[in-house]
């Protein structure tokens, strides 16, 4: 099928590919003639594992780019939008972008297309757009607006996509309903998983997906409950951690023990830090918004944000009881990314946790594999970026580990105690046994476990071994 995608955000760039990866003929469309220069040489400009291989195999052949919105509607069955919804100060989610498109996708509707909206939006957004192409002249006849929400995670976005849990597809006529069985048929026949070079399938993957036909209305809500509830774990877990600290209990046996309850599962147990990217934070303000608008107070949804906030300045606390003060200290700080496999800072709690520890007056030292480049735009000062890990907790007086990259769960450990001034890790995403840390030499602190205590002995005091006269 010929297909527009209109943006080139995280959401567009990913859905562009994949579905040119399916065998689509796709044209991604977008207003910033610089990233489309960047696009067009070969440039990938966010870190999404997968996400370069697709668009080198299909740059030029199935993926093209475009700035004309209205040419690419003319030559396309279906156009995606997937440009950004942005909070505004009430919460809601900024539509404006999504207005402009379907503006300008009116000039560009001369025979029968669905437009379907992609990006998280809330509820009545397809009615709307609906309105506002009639509205510039269009005629009714010659479209539909589907809702087909995204479920990708950052890291995974592209093995999310094409081996999905579901296919949520929001419609209100069957003409649409038979478009988007087509443009997802590669996937929902199994013809796309048969191919020798499919990106590779993920161990947990269910093939063929389901398709999951409903009306756009509850495509839209699907999308914003599925966030909700998986913020709602996480922030409930980081609660019983709360609890676990305060009785000497492990968090992670306690996990465990609920995870493998068939009605609740594992998943999003983990505690930690908090959650933040674009999605969650942005997500809970707009369908609390929604609920308001509605004439629910939605109280559940606002104590999921106030403990998420909480866990940040918990492991804050717990930072300043371990080194008593801030002002000087010297603080390797692994991570800055929301989570590991991503560049993404956006709401990021590890970018918060150093901004604070920045104003304590500390210094410091930091290292993410992917997120630097981003992270130098927003802290400007007062921050000595590493080559590494090693480098980072070079002379520190303790090292904190923010971001659960896997890099950051295989360290040297025999390495990073000769290089530390004080063997102290404080861990926001307990990737380490406390056992293996103190046989290691480390003062190891975590979320929800008891904390593990070596004797903390300087790593360059060492007691030496006096010779004989």
């Amino acid at each position: 099928m010929r297909i527009a995608v209109v943006g080139s955000g995280y959401v567009g760039l990913v859905t562009g590919a994949c579905f040119a990866d399916m065998g689509h003929e796709v044209v991604l469309v977008d207003n910033d003639e610089k990233k489309l220069a960047e696009l067009r040489n070969g440039e990938v400009p966010i870190h999404e594992r997968f996400l370069p291989e697709l668009l080198a195999r299909h740059r030029g052949q199935h993926i093209k780019f475009s700035g004309d919105l209205q040419a690419a509607t003319r030559e396309s069955e279906v156009v995606i939008i997937a440009v950004g919804t942005p909070p505004t100060e009430s919460g809601d989610a900024d539509l404006s972008y999504v207005e402009s498109v379907a503006r300008e996708i009116s000039g560009g509707v001369d025979e029968y297309k669905v437009v379907v909206e992609k990006s998280t939006v809330p509820v009545y957004t397809s009615q709307w757009i609906r309105t506002i192409i009639m509205r510039n002249g269009t005629d009714p006849a010659l479209f539909d607006v589907a809702s087909n929400p995204e479920f990708l995670r950052e890291g995974t976005a592209v093995t999310d996509f094409l081996y999905p849990d579901r296919i949520v597809v929001g419609v209100e006529s069957d003409r649409a309903a038979e478009v988007m069985r087509q443009l997802y048929g590669p996937l929902t026949s199994g013809w796309y998983y048969g191919r020798g070079d499919a990106i590779p399938r993920p161990d947990a993957a269910k093939v063929p997906p389901r398709l999951i036909i409903t009306s756009t209305k509850s495509a839209e809500l699907i999308k914003h409950a599925s966030n909700a509830f998986l913020a709602m774990k996480i922030s409930f877990i980081n609660a019983v951690a709360s609890i676990c600290e305060s009785v000497g209990a492990n968090v992670e046996q306690v996990s465990d023990g609920i995870g493998t309850d068939s009605r609740i599962g594992p998943q999003f147990m983990n505690p930690g830090i908090g959650y933040g990217g674009s999605c969650f934070p942005k997500d809970l303000l707009a369908f609390r918004a929604v609920a308001k608008e509605s004439g629910y107070d939605f109280r559940l949804l606002e104590e999921v944000i106030r403990i998420n906030e909480e866990q940040r300045h918990r492991f804050l606390r717990k930072v300043r009881s371990v080194l008593w003060t801030f002002r000087g200290k010297r603080l390797g700080v692994l991570g800055l990314a929301f989570k590991g496999g991503t560049d993404d800072i956006r709401e990021s709690p590890a970018l918060l946790l150093v901004q604070e520890l920045l104003r304590e007056g500390c210094h410091i030292c930091a290292y993410d594999p992917a997120a630097m480049e981003r992270a130098k735009e927003v802290l400007k000062s007062g921050v000595e970026f590493a080559g590494d890990a090693y480098e980072a907790a070079t002379g520190a007086d303790a090292v904190l580990i923010l971001t659960e990259w896997e890099e950051f769960a295989a360290l040297d450990l025999e390495r990073l105690r000769t290089l530390v001034k004080y063997p102290i890790v404080l861990d926001g995403r307990n990737l380490y046994d406390p056992a293996v840390m103190v046989k290691h030499g480390f003062s190891y602190y975590s979320v929800g476990r008891p904390a593990a205590l070596s004797e903390e002995l300087p790593a360059r005091a060492q007691p030496q071994k006096r010779e004989r006269a």
